[in-house]
């Protein structure tokens, strides 16, 4: 009897053990997104961040006015076997400059869509064309989310812009292992990486100059605590496991044994 009575209670260790090196369950305030927005609270949305042009940006144009023929020297057309042409997008070289048709170098680098619509505009109307009408897009507009989220990669913005929160659902947002109160944003500024970290669960998200992304950007969720120590878990229950079967084995081979 006394024998059964100290079995039970090393079972019961041994159980309570493994409960406790497995729970890996995060708290609420490290998962909970804006914790210090408070109810009915209304901020207004100053933020007039426009995506600029940067280096190695591709770039398409095509100009058009009322007489077509006009316009036709000022859009390159690669020419494919018989079919139809295919118009030719531009990159932004080194130095920041697009070779465009008849006009040549056009400097591009840092300006916006809007920007660089009116420069175009303007050289074309001194002396080649009247009313111009100028479309520009960027293509390679793709940001990467990659750590801790469901979906991590690459994704094409069809968008001008796109901010950090959408990124992160595009992604299928982070999983329950991401760290939301430390996230990087890497960012290619004139040649120069920056980096910029964010607390996702601070309202304060909302005026970082990395909430609205920027082509190319990269977006990292570090593992929490949790996930991180996952691995010494496995390897913490793996020896419990191991031990608990042996000293079970022992006490039911002495109890039989009585």
């Amino acid at each position: 009897m006394n024998i059964n009575f100290h079995a039970s209670r090393i079972l019961v260790l041994i159980c309570s053990l493994s409960i406790l090196l497995t729970s890996s369950c995060s708290p609420k305030k490290e998962v909970a997104y804006f914790q210090n927005a408070k109810n009915f609270e209304t901020v207004v949305d100053t933020d007039t961040f426009v995506p600029k042009f940067k280096v190695d940006d591709n770039v398409s144009i095509f100009v058009s006015t009322y007489d077509m023929e006009a316009s036709r020297p000022f859009n390159l057309v690669r020419q494919i076997g018989t079919a139809s042409g295919e118009v030719v997008n531009y990159l932004i070289d080194i130095d920041g400059n697009i070779d465009f048709p008849v006009l040549g170098k056009i400097k591009l680098l840092g300006l916006t869509v809007d920007e660089a619509k009116e420069l175009i505009k303007s050289k074309l109307e001194e002396g080649y064309l009247k009313d111009p009408v100028v479309n520009i897009r960027i293509l390679n507009f793709r940001v990467s989310v990659l750590g801790e989220v469901t979906r991590p990669g690459t994704y094409t913005i069809t968008g001008e812009r796109i901010t950090l929160m959408q990124a992160l659902a595009t992604a299928g947002d982070l999983t329950i292992k991401g760290r939301r109160d430390n996230v990087l944003v890497v960012r290619d500024f004139k040649g120069t990486k920056t980096y910029t970290r964010v607390d996702l669960t601070n309202k304060e998200l909302f005026n970082s100059p990395v909430y609205y992304l920027t082509q190319n950007d990269i977006v990292y969720v570090e593992p929490n605590h949790s996930a991180s120590s996952g691995y010494f878990v496995d390897a913490r229950l793996g020896t419990i496991l191991s031990i608990s079967s042996f000293i079970t084995g022992v006490l039911i081979l002495v109890t039989r044994s009585r």
